[in-house]
């Protein structure tokens, strides 16, 4: 079982070591971990980055692909959780992420727009629901109206979010550990941190998403770790989904990459309970119906060439944790993306960094951990 991502080979690095002490110490080596650490070394500050295994490894390797504008929630959800003014500046901060994502990851983002799905009529209303609200809030979307080929038939109808994209996740990441690294980041792969009691610096982020490995008991109990499936096939012999596309509320999520090839992850509500897991394996359940899921987009059943699982971190109110921990003098988390994390990850990322270096970053109160953690023991 590996991911289709991180078998592409990953381009040399800069080998930095620092001659000092860090000021700052990030665990992660996925998207939110090198966007920090980027954000902090280029602000003057000595950090070195500690990866479990190797640079996007975890989720930012593992995961569909997908960079989406906007939270785990559908707007009108933000909106009600948020307030107006909330739910606007959520959409900002993504959108502002996507757009240094593109200035930053070269190929490895294709900015082709993407489609949200309809399965039925009582989904596409809520899809029309939320249409308004956006257009009213001046944000960008199209209603596609009659569907063409292989959609027709299948879904009800839709919405595109023309500034959308498509990931090859591992080489966007591993090109921002690079330039992290160029800044003057000492990476440490194959560097598991099992304790924040192993950490001498006067700031430690916590940038592990779903992986948070005991590291903080008040996290562990805020942030669920939670099972993607994926599976890639072999090429197809034609251009069939020029995007990202995803349905049924986020259930099914498939997106075609340019040499033909099929990704497409979700159907996690074959067994839920299941799912809500920290083991990254494949399972019969899912995978049968993620195969089922091909045949009836493509009306073929191509080869599937790999299978692969990743793990997220789920909050209960789909919004990351990023700002310092309660209780924990130093300590800041960046996690809990709820499956967004390809692009919030980027932009958590950078937002800690800034506020470590005394920067003000007004949008954190969004994502304030102190909402959601009790004060732990201190570190």
């Amino acid at each position: 079982m590996g991911s289709h991502w991180l078998l592409e080979a990953a381009a040399p690095r800069a080998a930095g070591a620092l001659n000092r002490s860090p000021d700052v110490i990030v665990v992660g080596g996925g998207v939110t971990g090198c966007s920090c650490a980027l954000a902090l070394a280029e602000r003057g500050f000595r950090v070195r980055l500690h990866e479990a295994r190797e640079i996007a490894g975890g989720a930012s390797g593992r995961n569909g692909g997908f960079a989406l504008r906007g939270g785990a929630m559908p707007y009108p959800d933000a909106v009600r959780q948020l307030g107006r003014d909330g739910a606007r500046a959520l959409w900002r901060v993504s959108e502002r992420a996507l757009d240094t994502i593109e200035s930053l990851a070269g190929d490895a983002i294709r900015r082709v727009g993407s489609l949200r799905l309809a399965v039925d009529a009582a989904e596409l209303d809520e899809l029309d629901a939320e249409a308004e609200q956006l257009e009213a809030d001046g944000f960008d979307v199209e209603r596609l109206g009659e569907l063409r080929p292989p959609l027709e038939g299948l879904f009800a109808g839709g919405l595109r979010h023309p500034g959308d994209g498509a990931l090859q996740p591992a080489r966007w990441v591993r090109r921002l550990a690079a330039r992290a690294a160029m800044a003057g980041v000492e990476i440490r792969e194959l560097s598991p941190v099992s304790s924040l009691d192993e950490l001498d610096a006067t700031h430690v982020v916590i940038a592990t998403d779903g992986y948070t490995y005991g590291l903080a008991p008040e996290l562990d109990a805020a942030i669920a770790p939670t099972r993607g499936q994926v599976l890639v096939t072999e090429p197809l012999d034609s251009e069939l989904f020029p995007g990202p596309h995803y349905a049924r509320h986020g259930y099914d999520y498939w997106q075609q990459l340019p040499d033909g090839r099929l990704v497409i992850g979700g159907k996690r509500d074959a067994a839920l309970a299941e799912e809500d897991t920290p083991v990254e394996a494949v399972t019969n359940a899912v995978q049968e119906r993620l195969e089922a899921e091909v045949e009836r987009l493509t009306g073929a059943r191509p080869r599937v060439e790999l299978r692969w699982a990743g793990i997220w971190g789920t909050t209960a109110d789909a919004l990351p944790l990023a700002g310092p921990v309660p209780g924990r003098d130093g300590v800041w988390v960046a996690a809990g993306y709820s499956g967004h994390g390809n692009v919030l990850g980027f932009a958590c990322g950078e937002l800690v960094g800034r506020a470590i270096a005394g920067e003000s970053a007004p949008e954190l109160a969004l994502f304030a951990p102190a909402r959601l953690l009790a004060p732990g023991t201190p570190a």
